[in-house]
Formats: C-alpha cells, sequence, structure tokens
C-alpha cells in the first residue's frame, strides 16, 4: 500500500527538475572538435545574449572556441551580445544582419574577426577590439550605419578590404600601431568620419580606402607607404591638405579627383608617375610643382581644376595624358625645366585657358610636338645661369659636358675644383649663350678623379 509520503517522495525530484531552468546550451547547436566547441547555430529568445564559455558533451566540460560560419545570421531578434574569454575566432557571417544588435563584447582572447562577421548590423553602435585581436577580415564591419567610433587595437596587423566600408555615422577610428595594411575600400562612405591618425606602421593604402569621406578635412600619409592607390582619397570633398612621404613612389588614378577644397599639395622627389584624373576637379588648387623624379602625368591629370594659376614641370617629364590640363581656365603660364614631353593627344591644353607654354633656351622638340597642343610658346628666362639636367648631360660619346641655359649672348664662367675640401674654384671657361644657351665640355674630365662644377656671371 502506497502511503501520501511515499508518493510526495517519488514527486519532489520531479518538480525540482520542471523548475530548474533549461541548460544554457540546450539554446544553441554546435559541434564538438578535437575537445573543443564550435556554435553553429541559435534558437533562443533572443534579447540580450551571453555565449557559455563551455558546453557539457557526455558529462564533460568543453572550452567553446569558435563562434562558426553564420552561426546568429540574421537574427533580428538579438539585442546584445558577450562573447566569452574561450573564443578565439568570430567566423564568416557569424552575426550578419543582426539588425537589433547594438553592442557586442568581445572576448580577450579573439585573434580573428573573420569576412562579413558583423556586416549589416545596422544598430550597432560602437566596437572596441581587445588586444587579441590580429586580423579583421573583409567586410567585417560593412554596413553597420549606427557604429559611430572603432578602436582597432595594436594587435591588429591587416584590415580587410571593405572593413568598415558605409559605416556612414562613424566619426572617429583609432587604428592600431602595428596595422600595416588598410585594405581596399575600408572606410568607404564613411561620411562623417572627421579624422583619423595613419600609423606609421602602414606601408598599404589600398584603392578607395576614404573614397568619399566628405568630413575628412586633413590626412598625413606615414612614411613608408609607398603607393597612393586609385581612388584612395577621392570625393574627399572638404580634404584641405595632404602630406605626401618621400617613399611614394606611385600617385595612381584618381587618388584625389574631386577633392574640391584641397587647396595645396607638394609632390615629392620620389614620385614617379601621376596617374590619370589623379587631382581632376581639385577646383581650388592653386599652384603646382611636378618634382624632376616624375616621368608621366596622366590622361586628364588636373583636368577642371579651375584655380590653377601656373605648374612647374621638371625635367624627368616625358609624357603628358590627352586632356592632362582640360577646363584649368585660370591657367596662365605652364613652365617646363626639360625637353619637350610627348603628349597624348591634342587637348593636353585646351582653348578654354590662357596658358603660355615656357621653356628654356637650350632645352628640345618644342615647335614639333607642341604646335598640335595649340598653346601659345615663350622663352623662360631664369634670374641665374642654369645647368640642364636633360638627355645632354654627362658623358656623352667620350665626352663629359652640360647645356648651360640662360639669356641670349650673356657670358657664363664655368669654374672648377677636384677637391671638395678646398675652397678655391679654378676657371674653366667663359661661354657666350648664344640663342640663350651653350653646350660646355670639359676636355681634361678624365685626369681628374672626381670634379665639381659651378656658374657664375662676369
Amino acid at each position: 500500500m502506497r502511503t501520501k509520503e511515499s508518493f510526495f517522495r517519488r514527486l519532489l525530484p520531479l518538480l525540482l527538475l520542471v523548475t530548474l531552468p533549461a541548460a544554457v546550451e540546450a539554446q544553441y547547436y554546435f559541434t564538438p572538435n578535437n575537445g573543443a566547441i564550435t556554435i553553429t547555430g541559435y534558437y533562443g529568445p533572443g534579447g540580450a545574449e551571453t555565449i557559455p564559455s563551455t558546453i557539457n558533451v557526455g558529462g564533460v566540460n568543453l572550452p567553446v572556441t569558435t563562434i562558426g560560419v553564420g552561426a546568429f545570421k540574421y537574427l533580428t531578434n538579438l539585442t546584445s551580445m558577450v562573447i566569452p574569454n574561450s573564443i578565439t575566432n568570430i567566423g564568416y557571417m557569424a552575426f550578419a544582419i543582426c539588425t537589433s544588435l547594438t553592442s557586442v563584447s568581445i572576448g580577450t582572447n579573439v585573434t580573428s574577426i573573420e569576412r562579413e562577421a558583423f556586416q549589416g548590423c545596422t544598430g550597432l553602435t560602437n566596437i572596441v577590439m581587445p588586444s587579441s585581436v590580429s586580423n579583421i577580415g573583409y567586410m567585417a564591419f560593412d554596413s553597420c550605419f549606427s557604429l559611430s567610433s572603432v578602436t582597432i587595437s595594436n594587435a591588429v596587423i591587416n584590415i580587410g578590404n571593405y572593413a568598415f566600408a558605409d559605416c556612414t555615422s562613424l566619426t572617429s577610428a583609432t587604428i592600431g600601431t602595428n596595422v600595416t595594411s588598410i585594405g581596399d575600400y575600408t572606410f568607404a562612405h564613411c561620411y562623417n568620419l572627421t579624422g583619423v591618425v595613419i600609423p606609421t606602421s602602414v606601408t598599404t593604402i589600398g584603392d578607395g580606402a576614404f573614397l568619399f569621406c566628405t568630413s575628412l578635412t586633413s590626412i598625413t600619409i606615414p612614411n613608408g607607404v609607398t603607393n597612393i592607390g586609385i581612388g584612395t582619397f577621392s570625393n574627399c570633398t572638404n580634404l584641405t591638405s595632404v602630406v605626401i612621404p618621400n617613399s611614394v613612389i606611385n600617385i595612381r588614378d584618381s587618388a584625389f579627383n574631386q577633392c574640391y577644397n584641397l587647396t595645396s599639395v607638394i609632390i615629392p622627389n620620389s614620385v614617379t608617375s601621376i596617374g590619370n584624373n589623379t587631382f581632376e576637379s581639385c577646383t581650388r588648387l592653386a599652384n603646382v610643382t611636378i618634382p624632376n623624379s616624375v616621368t608621366t602625368i596622366g590622361a586628364e591629370a588636373f583636368a577642371i581644376c579651375t584655380s590653377l594659376i601656373s605648374v612647374t614641370i621638371g625635367t624627368g617629364v616625358t609624357y603628358i595624358g590627352d586632356y592632362a590640363f582640360w577646363v584649368c581656365t585660370s591657367l596662365r603660364g605652364v613652365y617646363f625645366w626639360g625637353n619637350a614631353p610627348n603628349l597624348g593627344g591634342s587637348y593636353v591644353f585646351t582653348a578654354d585657358n590662357n596658358a603660355t607654354v615656357y621653356y628654356l633656351p637650350g632645352t628640345t622638340d618644342w615647335g614639333l610636338k607642341f604646335q598640335p597642343a595649340g598653346r601659345p610658346m615663350a622663352l623662360w628666362f631664369l634670374p641665374n645661369p642654369l645647368v640642364l639636367y636633360c638627355n645632354s648631360f654627362g658623358v656623352q660619346s667620350n665626352v663629359f659636358g652640360f647645356i648651360i641655359s640662360w639669356a641670349t649672348n650673356i657670358p657664363v664662367v664655368v669654374e672648377a675644383r677636384t677637391n671638395p675640401a678646398n675652397h678655391s674654384w679654378s676657371p674653366v671657361s667663359t661661354n657666350n649663350l648664344t640663342s640663350g644657351w651653350c653646350y660646355f665640355s670639359d676636355p681634361q674630365w678624365t685626369n681628374y678623379p672626381a670634379c665639381f662644377y659651378r656658374l657664375r656671371s662676369p
């Protein structure tokens, strides 16, 4: 015979089982792998969620180390997420399109945030990378429209392409001091980004990295960057100044086009090429000096620079693309230090400006190459005599010499010394500059281990 007492003794464990909360791992799909857990999905109620650091499998608590591919993708009911310190990797599209997710706490052992991990989390307002993170993948935070600030840890080396693209509310970005590469379009269309410091560790800035960052007012490119990519700062319409370091070799197509408020730019002597449309529609740019190191100026490179008054072009330029100075309506003078370059077409200089092409006495090919350009040409007379560093400079057919350029029928004395420690100069020859130039050669040049020359007017 069963008594009430024995009945309640059997019922009590059942009641306790019913009233205890379900095990937290019951909200997750997961896969054990080599003694660790990968979260592969979630079917909980949403809201504020904390991923467990361990999950019991067969009576053994295994550490949760990975958030797998698309584990929380499209879960619009999640509002916040705490990622525990046990997690080392946040996988591809792990939280993509979680549009109600406003905050994420990332554990201190996460090393990699994979591609598109938080892409389209339109409610996410800020993110702080722990010092453990070394990789931010492709489109990791793309289209996080509410993201207002981001701090990238010093452990990060590479920031992937499009990582923060279209984060339209982003006002500040702190980039860690070990980042070497900022990928293509990393901050593109971050319209409210007002300032960013690029650390000296960076050597690569990708194409379109700051495209349409319309609130950016100034930028310093660190020494070590060798290429300014295609459209890197294109349409940064409030950019007023930019510092280009001596490490930059190429300024590629459209790098600064439509930077309407850029008033000046210094192109360093390291640059060898200026791409197509590079400074097109920089409508406040007034003066430009192209250094001797540049060999190529691309098509439309300075087109529609309507405030451009003068351009000085170095001795190394051998090619200027068509429409390079198209619609430069204020242009008055283009000053060449070297021989006439080849032109990409008949419209390098168009009839909508009054520019005169000035060239130095002793330089060549002006009538032949520039006749189709439709611009008047005139000799450029300098206040002092000048050695031309063109194709006649140096050893030519067993003769050492150079062209002296200045003014017509003015004598110029060439002096030399063979010892740099000796401050005494000796005259070598007096040269009369017929038509503003003459060729000088030193018949004794093979007798000196070294020789230094200077010019003076008698």
